[in-house]
């Protein structure tokens, strides 16, 4: 972590970031195990909880859920691919994002260093 807020804000944004896409790949994974029901992360919330952490020395922790009111099949499974697909997409271009802010952010403090030579 970093002693620049903003940066150091951004890192926990990539990094809830990153763990929703694990635990949303993970689900995809077990799209035909019997018995497994889907698991999220409210993404909104965790990085509402990380921001507000004076704690800005540790990667934030982050709650994993299970999904309910989803339709389960005869096996116990309640994975919906479709569904699964689109928030992977969403938490891909979220990390996108992120990165793109966070290059922003070096290149301003590179400017600042450099003199904007």
């Amino acid at each position: 972590m970093t002693n620049i807020p903003i940066l150091s804000q951004l890192e926990n944004y990539l990094s809830i970031t990153d763990k929703r896409e694990t635990v949303l790949a993970s689900n995809v994974a077990n799209v035909d195990t019997p018995g497994y029901h889907t698991r999220d992360i409210d993404f909104q919330h965790e990085l509402s909880r990380a921001f507000a952490s004076s704690d800005t020395a540790k990667t934030p922790t982050v709650q994993v859920n299970t999904v309910s009111g989803l339709m389960e099949r005869p096996d116990g499974n309640n994975v919906d691919i479709d569904r699964e697909s689109v928030l992977l997409s969403e938490a891909q271009l979220q990390y996108q994002a992120g990165t793109q802010l966070m290059k922003r952010q070096f290149h301003q403090l590179m400017s600042a260093i450099n003199g904007d030579k």
